[in-house]
């Protein structure tokens, strides 16, 4: 089926308008009217082939919320008229044993990404969100709670799933404390997230002027990081530490911070390695660990949970014609807290 959107037709070229073709519905397929696309800082970086040889023409986009259009002959999940998600992968080998557990991010094979990947018939280059049509496999899918505005959606199909997904595994809730390194498009929801598990949050930033949009989010506390003194009061004092931050910082000041038992998780991914002391992770037997985003149970439990709780991302709605401008904004972190696509407009 015809197919507009926006694509970067060679690296580092501005996304153009892009006409192109979606497989045909199949019998365990849905058909979906794309209504808002969310735009990932990881968007830019494979657009910009910043992570590796990437394929062009390519169309990001893997924040995608919109509503049933058709569905295939065997589908069961889903029905015409239904709000739902897409959101980083489209597809696994199904049958390792982290796709068995509904970890298909973690497919040993590796998952089949929701854009610049070839899809697993080995031939058909993935094509994402930043367009009006999407077709894929139920499996792969998430359905959206009613009350929900798809606008604020979009981006808890990338940024939220993969902040809920280490708060869930690492039980945050009452009498935890949870830090948030960074408050951006992921940090933002983790803040939110953690309040709604009634944990006690603490937003690490080196922007003191967002402390106001950290306590209205939920945070407790707010700690201004361009003060490397004002860390060292909270020594060993978090359960659980999310550095969503992906420039280059001094990780050890953070593990510090982390209690007995506790945890810091990489989320954001740093230009370079970290050079990482043995000392803070033997005091305390503290742990440093990574997550990324979520299976498709974890997306579906988290949906619901917004559902629950009226949470959605804090957006700024634009039209396709902004997208190379609102690339440089987000690159310069100007934005509150997330762009988000009207997919009309393509």
């Amino acid at each position: 089926m015809k197919t507009k959107g926006y694509a970067a037709i060679t690296p580092k070229a501005p996304l153009v308008p892009f006409e192109f073709e979606r497989r045909e519905l199949g019998e365990h397929d849905v058909c979906l009217d794309i209504k808002y696309a969310g735009i990932c800082h990881s968007d830019i970086h494979q657009a910009r082939e910043e992570w590796g040889k990437a394929i062009f023409p390519m169309v990001p986009g893997h924040e995608i919320a919109g509503v049933v259009t058709a569905i295939g002959a065997k589908v069961s999940k889903f029905a015409v008229g239904q709000k739902i998600g897409v959101g980083v992968f489209v597809d696994s080998c199904r049958k390792c044993d982290a796709c068995q557990k509904g970890l298909q991010q973690y497919c040993l094979e590796g998952m089949t990404g929701t854009y610049n990947q070839i899809e697993r018939d080995g031939k058909t280059p993935a094509m994402g969100g930043y367009s009006d049509v999407f077709v894929i496999n139920e499996d792969y899918a998430v359905s959206i709670p009613d009350n929900l505005p798809l606008d604020g959606v979009a981006p808890l199909l990338c940024a939220g799933i993969t902040l809920y997904s280490p708060l869930r595994n690492w039980n945050a809730g009452p009498g935890k404390k949870v830090g948030v390194m960074g408050l951006g498009g992921l940090g933002h929801m983790g803040v939110k997230f953690a309040h709604a598990m009634g944990a006690e949050v603490t937003v690490f930033s080196h922007s003191p002027s967002k402390k106001a949009d950290a306590l209205a989010m939920g945070a407790d506390h707010f700690v201004a990081t361009h003060d490397v003194d004002a860390l060292k009061p909270l020594r060993a004092t978090f359960d659980l530490i999310l550095n969503t931050v992906s420039a280059e910082l001094d990780i050890n000041l953070y593990l510090e911070m982390v209690k007995l038992d506790g945890n810091l998780v990489i989320i954001g991914l740093p230009g370079k390695p970290y050079s990482v002391n043995a000392a803070p992770l033997l005091q305390q037997r503290r742990s440093l660990s990574g997550s990324q985003i979520g299976g498709i149970p974890q997306m579906q439990e988290m949906l619901n949970f917004c559902g629950e709780k009226s949470i959605v991302s804090d957006v700024e709605v634009i039209d396709a014609d902004y997208i190379n401008t609102a690339y440089e904004r987000t690159v310069a972190s100007d934005v509150k807290y997330r762009f988000v696509i009207d997919a009309s407009t393509f």
